[in-house]
């Protein structure tokens, strides 16, 4: 090796290119994605236009998937590692455990506020996905699932204890998720914010009303039948 080439200086990447590791290019390619793809909807958004809002070139986005449609798809999974999705679960898994049907009620409420609130994007594709006639959604559908019949079978639990009213468990999980994300969908599509509260007491508010509706009505405390003249323990009547 000659002494020039030993002193020569590291190639610099390009102006307006910065370097990342191959996991946070990633995360910033998905970033990007998610925005545009919102914006624009699938066949709007080009591979060409993602590489250009990042800064990098459009093989560096094949490096990372190898298909625009790939590239979309792996936007479900940054969405629920973003949101913690994983740790959320367990915890409703925890009060299921103890019965505890406020803070799992309360719980839901307050994740589907927060996701219309800290992720309007997301909320936004799956919009565009659903206009479009995308696979998306359905996609989407498939992975809630599991999680829609752990609601349901916790709620059969509850009605054979005698703690929720009888009905269809399917029924019952579309009560406890539609009136949080009905909110949530006058609020973003047709700006409708009518109840101008804090979330946390919107969220109280929600849950006391389902939790209202769930609830079996409780049984009138039966009452002992006593003669209209009692007597005394000696047999005569009180007064005599």
């Amino acid at each position: 090796m000659t002494m020039n080439a030993m002193s020569a200086p590291a190639a610099k990447p390009p102006p307006g290119r910065k370097r990342f590791p191959a996991e946070k290019r990633r995360e910033q390619l998905l970033k990007i994605a998610v925005r545009l793809f919102s914006e624009r909807g699938f066949e709007g958004t080009t591979t060409k236009s993602i590489a250009a809002a990042a800064g990098v070139s459009e093989g560096i986005i094949f490096q990372h998937f190898a298909t625009k449609e790939e590239l979309y798809k792996n936007i479900l999974d940054y969405s629920a590692k973003e949101s913690g999705i994983e740790e959320w679960e367990e915890q409703l898994r925890a009060y299921a455990v103890r019965e505890d049907d406020e803070a799992l009620v309360r719980s839901m409420v307050e994740r589907i506020l927060q996701s219309d609130r800290k992720d309007p994007q997301f909320q936004r594709l799956m919009y565009q996905a659903v206009l479009t006639g995308h696979p998306l959604p359905k996609i989407m559908a498939q992975r809630i699932m599991p999680f829609h019949q752990f609601l349901c079978a916790y709620i059969a639990k509850r009605q054979k204890k005698g703690v929720f009213r009888k009905c269809d468990p399917n029924v019952a999980v579309h009560a406890i998720l539609s009136m949080p994300s009905y909110y949530g969908l006058a609020k973003s599509i047709f700006g409708m914010d009518l109840l101008k509260q804090q979330e946390r007491k919107l969220a109280e508010s929600f849950t006391r009303l389902i939790l209202g509706g769930l609830r079996a009505a409780r049984k009138p405390a039966r009452r002992r039948n006593r003669p209209l003249f009692p007597e005394s323990h000696a047999g005569n009547p009180v007064n005599a």
